[in-house]
């Protein structure tokens, strides 16, 4: 059943969804028009809503590259890499790979939201490498959409803005009714663990179920991916016989790196004693960077890594000021309140949880960033449940839910895991709406239940 729903969707996804960017020119001019019809605003209006909108997630779009930079560079530092192309190995047969995918996604995407896109790509390009060698190739579009499936799950995670953003000093929840929500109440809350795990079983055996049964139909890897990922960069070391200068010896010196790995590793022991588990999109980044620097081989080997990185980042930060632009009609127009509004106007204190996932999951498709979404619909959904009795962490994992639920067919953050994995977007999103439709039901299961309790 699940292939049977797949195939068309997959066939009119290939002919009519257009490229992440050109997507991201769409959705700016659907908004437009939204917020010319939909609220009072005039055309001058939104045309400087969105202009001085650019600008307004710089701050965050560095961090985010950081998260992706990080996250390629520790996917591909030597220890680390070396760890990926064994467990590679794990799977037996093709079935289970692409279970396999999707569990190491949804697990690496728990950590953080940037390794997951990173390590699903190069597991996706070493698992079908290792197949391949064993003469039965994958089908590598559902490979691949299946690493990207287990992204479903980030935002309930260790790097999740949403509850990061509602536990931190100066963040959306500061100056909201009942102040900061710490994490152990919302990402580490029983309920949500419970709903995380239930979420990696389901789209692991759909995965599985997804697995083409005659092998006309497997898609193969191009070798041209291969040689690609052939091409990471090997421990660099002096050569003795050029007569290398004191700076060379410097650049290709072990100690240089692992000083400064030592140095933020005991920054962050000391940052967490002194303030207890607190966690942040920097103290994430930082986290990473510590780990690059212990395991790295000197600094010219780190350097060659993130430059290889850059092409996860470039997309994304050139579509990144575009979503801006959108969240700056969005907010200025009023035309979010009009549609969050919307859903708490027919909520109850049953349903209000629900609802503001439904919310989250459509403005996700216009504002795929979990940190700007969250600071945009928080303040709405925070009084609705103040008002209604409802527990805050409800109203803040809804958000988070469906912020992560959409991107299974809102292709921005597709797009660093198939710049590793060398796809198009329109390969995997027939695949990736399975994903959506069943973690959509596990996700408002989980919301309706927590709500009536």
């Amino acid at each position: 059943m699940l292939s049977s729903l797949s195939r068309p969707l997959s066939r009119f996804v290939e002919r009519w969804i257009p490229g992440p960017l050109a997507l991201a020119v769409l959705l700016t001019a659907v908004v437009a028009v939204m917020a010319l019809t939909m609220t009072d605003a005039s055309a001058d209006e939104v045309v400087l809503a969105w202009g001085d909108g650019l600008t307004g997630l710089l701050a965050f779009m560095t961090q985010v590259a950081l998260v992706l930079l990080l996250g390629y560079s520790l996917a591909n530092v030597g220890p680390a890499h070396k760890l990926l192309v064994k467990v590679a190995q794990l799977p037996r047969s093709p079935r289970q790979a692409y279970g396999y995918l999707a569990l190491v996604g949804g697990l690496a995407s728990l950590v953080s939201f940037g390794l997951g896109l990173i390590v699903a790509g190069v597991m996706a390009v070493e698992v079908s490498r290792v197949f391949r060698d064993r003469g039965r190739p994958l089908h590598y579009p559902l490979l691949v959409a299946a690493g990207y499936s287990g992204f479903v799950v980030w935002h309930m995670g260790y790097s999740g803005s949403g509850p990061l953003n509602a536990a931190t000093e100066g963040g959306a929840y500061t100056d909201l009714p009942g102040g900061l929500v710490p994490v152990a109440e919302t990402t580490f809350s029983s309920w949500n663990i419970i709903a995380t795990l239930v979420t990696l079983v389901v789209i692991t055996v759909a995965m599985m179920a997804l697995a083409p049964s005659d092998e006309k139909d497997v898609i193969a890897a191009p070798d041209a991916v291969y040689d690609e990922a052939a091409e990471a960069p090997a421990a660099t070391s002096v050569d003795h016989e050029t007569r290398p200068s004191p700076a060379d010896r410097i650049d290709t010196f072990r100690g240089v790196t692992l000083l400064a790995g030592v140095f933020m590793s005991t920054y962050l022991v000391l940052f967490f004693y002194d303030n207890g588990f607190t966690l942040n999109l920097d103290l994430v980044n930082w986290t990473f960077l510590a780990l690059i620097l212990l395991l790295v081989g000197n600094a010219k080997e780190l350097a060659e890594l993130i430059a290889r990185g850059g092409r996860t980042v470039g997309e994304v930060l050139l579509q990144y000021p575009l979503y801006a632009g959108i969240i700056g009609m969005m907010g200025a127009t009023g035309l979010v309140e009009i549609i969050s509004e919307f859903f708490i106007d027919v909520s109850s204190p049953g349903t209000l949880g629900v609802l503001a996932f439904l919310s989250a999951g459509l403005l996700n498709m216009f504002v795929p960033s979990g940190g700007g979404q969250f600071a945009l619909m928080a303040p709405l959904f925070a009084g609705a449940a103040d008002a209604q009795g409802v527990d805050q962490s409800v109203v803040i994992m809804a958000i988070a839910y469906g912020d992560q639920w959409t991107n299974m067919i809102q292709p921005f953050w597709a797009v660093p895991l198939l710049a590793v994995a060398g796809l198009r977007v329109r390969d995997i999103l027939g695949y990736t709406f399975v994903t959506l439709v069943l973690s959509g039901i596990v996700f408002a299961g989980t919301l309706m239940i927590v709500g009536a309790g």
